[in-house]
């Protein structure tokens, strides 16, 4: 293993490394310059995240890049990652909204589109060796530009915690934030996350305290709030009547689901590399879309197409946490859920009421719906002798088996 660090140390003249402006990549500058003797190159995206990115430019410059990128990702993050996402009602393990796992692909594409208009021969992160990041960035980099080396300074150096790095940041004259937060977060547009701290316990409550985005569901309004969010083809397009652009649609419904204390998610999932880990989630417009996504596609999805897209959505869902997002398997799924969304198309009405989303109604041009089969009333549509005969085709394996048993 030093023999290929060495190695690459020797190859490497320019990195373009994924920059964020908090601790880790700001003391990865000076330390890739240290050790590999190469010249650095920062890339940030904004996808969201409401980062002050003058300030993150002038930071990446004083800690030592020879470059600053920023790139506002942030609608092509909504429509080319979300929402594919959304239509295919893709979650992991049921409750998480997965804002990180999506964010990371875009990132790391941008991050390889800069490496190689630069002509750097590596990219770097700083992705942690205890998470999933690392696999996301990296299997990104894998799937776009194989050539490129990749460098994960977690993986390599000696600064095991975050005094190490502080030190080493002092040491190198690196502007670095004096307030140290209570919790890791990661933040987007659609989510903001919470580890760490008091919440590595999973019998503590997580403190109202630390919502940044949302209400706490006992300090919402005391009244329900109705609204209507229309849908063309599984994309969200229009809120309570409103056509919105992707950006303007969701920050929208996060302000609207976070008066209401809507969208905090609190789960223990099952990271990739191999451990539990314990987060906790404020997602208030990717809740009520999710939500309302599932409502129009009870209307307008027959049985077996909605028990079969069921199913792949927990393996499309596994494939964007796993950092396979360009592979052909959830390409191939995409084109499946792009097929089923040609009739998710109409408005869907709720209440949002103290963290809760309460259906209010559905209605759309091509729903399967019809109350001329369904009325408890005199219809002229349906016999229900007909019932006999398919109760007597659909039991038979039932009548024969146990007709054998009884030999």
């Amino acid at each position: 293993m030093e023999g290929d660090f060495f190695y690459m140390k020797n190859k490497v003249k320019k990195v373009a490394l994924a920059y964020s402006g908090g601790l880790d990549t700001s003391v990865i500058i000076p330390w890739l310059k240290e050790n590999y003797q190469c010249e650095v190159i920062a890339v940030c995206a904004d996808v969201g995240q409401g980062d002050e990115l003058d300030v993150v430019h002038d930071k990446a410059l004083k800690s030592g890049a020879s470059k600053v990128f920023i790139a506002d990702l942030t609608k092509d993050f909504i429509e080319n990652y979300i929402f594919p996402t959304l239509k295919a009602g893709a979650t992991y393990e049921e409750k998480y909204l997965l804002g990180t796992s999506f964010a990371r692909p875009i990132i790391a594409k941008k991050l390889v589109e800069v490496a190689l208009a630069e002509g750097c021969d590596a990219v770097a992160h700083g992705a942690t060796g205890k998470g999933n990041d690392q696999v996301r960035f990296e299997l990104t980099v894998k799937a776009l530009a194989p050539e490129l080396k990749i460098i994960a300074p977690w993986r390599e150096w000696e600064l095991d915690s975050r005094e190490a790095e502080i030190e080493y940041a002092k040491a190198h004259d690196i502007p670095i934030a004096t307030a140290n937060k209570t919790y890791s977060m990661d933040r987007n547009i659609w989510h903001l996350s919470h580890e760490g701290s008091d919440l590595e316990d999973p019998w503590n409550a997580p403190q109202n305290k630390m919502f940044l985005i949302s209400k706490a569901p006992e300090d919402a309004p005391d009244q329900p709030e109705e609204i209507s969010v229309d849908f063309e083809k599984g994309v969200p397009v229009a809120v309570n009547g409103e056509k919105l652009g992707a950006v303007e649609l969701v920050t929208k419904l996060n302000e609207i689901g976070a008066r209401n204390g809507v969208g905090i998610v609190d789960i223990c999932e099952n990271r990739l590399v191999g451990m539990k880990s314990r987060g906790v989630y404020e997602n208030p417009a990717g809740s009520i879309l999710y939500y309302a996504h599932r409502e129009l596609e009870y209307l307008c999805l027959d049985r077996a197409t909605f028990h079969f897209k069921q199913h792949i959505a927990v393996k499309y869902g596994e494939l964007v946490y796993d950092g396979m997002w360009f592979s052909q398997l959830r390409e191939s799924l995409a084109a499946f859920v792009d097929a089923t969304q040609e009739t998710v198309t109409g408005t869907v009405k709720l209440k949002l009421y103290k963290g809760n989303i309460i259906s209010a109604g559905s209605k759309s041009p091509y729903s399967l719906y019809s109350k001329e089969f369904v009325t408890f009333e005199h219809d002229d549509v349906y016999n229900q002798a007909d019932g006999t005969g398919f109760i007597n085709l659909f039991g038979l394996p039932l009548k024969v088996r146990a007709l054998v048993n009884k030999k």
